[in-house]
């Protein structure tokens, strides 16, 4: 038995284009700030504790996990089991004080140094990051249609196992990527995906409140670049999918969450 008690902080939107058990990364933190990602999560469990209290956001749970022995990233793990004790949520009060307390203890601001870490014998593959500046909110087309990789999963694996619908139904597919580009603290410039689950989520709620999809993408960018860029005190999560991180490729990592408290306001030195 490995229990460790985690703060769940990040759920990434499926992407059946990726090997069958990454298909959707749940990761968090433990006490001392560290991370770590839990897979495979099936989706037929991840659908019922949605609907429940578990696995929302800044929520602390207990989990009986166990290292990966084919995974050589070294925040990955695997449940046990999907007993999952819920222990309590942190709230929003004084600027996310709580949350900041535990998401913010490792912070990177460095492009170069998060790519030397991720390389060996580190191999970090999760890590918080903070932007000097966010250049720009993309938007990019993409397929309509998951095509043939649901077909191909359901071959592979028992994720799906007592979904009582179609996973393509259960969960559509959203016809448009969503990317960051930002500079680092020397100016050096990044493009990355947004996989977070979030930014999905609202995409979707606002086509059903608009019925556009142009309408739609500009409320998501009202809110991911206007509001967040002027208002909140914007830091990324960060993760690599197995695949380009073993390929060593230039950049392997994407942005799995967006953490996003109020900026805090400083006290003035008049008096």
């Amino acid at each position: 038995m490995a229990i460790k008690k985690i703060l769940i902080t990040v759920t990434t939107y499926p992407l059946p284009s990726r090997s069958y058990d990454e298909l959707v990364c749940t990761a968090g933190m433990l006490e001392n700030g560290s991370w770590i990602r839990i897979y495979p999560i099936p989706l037929s469990f991840l659908n019922q504790v949605k609907k429940n209290t578990g696995f929302k956001k800044y929520t602390w749970i207990e989990l009986d996990v166990k290292e990966r022995t084919d995974d050589f990233r070294p925040e990955s793990y695997s449940p046990n089991n999907y007993t999952v004790k819920i222990l309590e949520v942190l709230n929003t009060d004084n600027y996310w004080k709580e949350r900041k307390k535990f998401c913010l203890q490792n912070v990177y601001t460095n492009k170069v140094k998060l790519i030397n870490d991720s390389q060996k014998p580190k191999n970090v593959s999760l890590a918080t990051f903070k932007p000097s500046k966010i250049i720009d909110f993309i938007v990019e087309e993409d397929s309509k249609e998951w095509k043939d990789e649901w077909v191909e999963l359901r071959k592979q694996t028992d994720l799906f196992a007592e979904i009582d619908s179609d996973p393509e139904k259960l969960i559509p597919k959203v016809p448009y990527k969503f990317y960051y580009k930002f500079e680092d603290d020397e100016g050096v410039s990044s493009k990355l995906m947004i996989e977070d689950w979030e930014i999905f989520e609202l995409y979707k709620n606002c086509l059903r409140r608009t019925g556009n999809e142009e309408k739609a993408i500009k409320l998501v960018r009202k809110k991911y670049f206007d509001e967040f860029t002027m208002k909140k005190d914007l830091h990324l999560f960060l993760g690599t999918t197995m695949q380009w991180h073993r390929r060593r490729a230039n950049n392997p990592f994407v942005i799995i969450g967006i953490f996003y408290p109020k900026i805090e306001k400083q006290l003035s030195l008049d008096f």
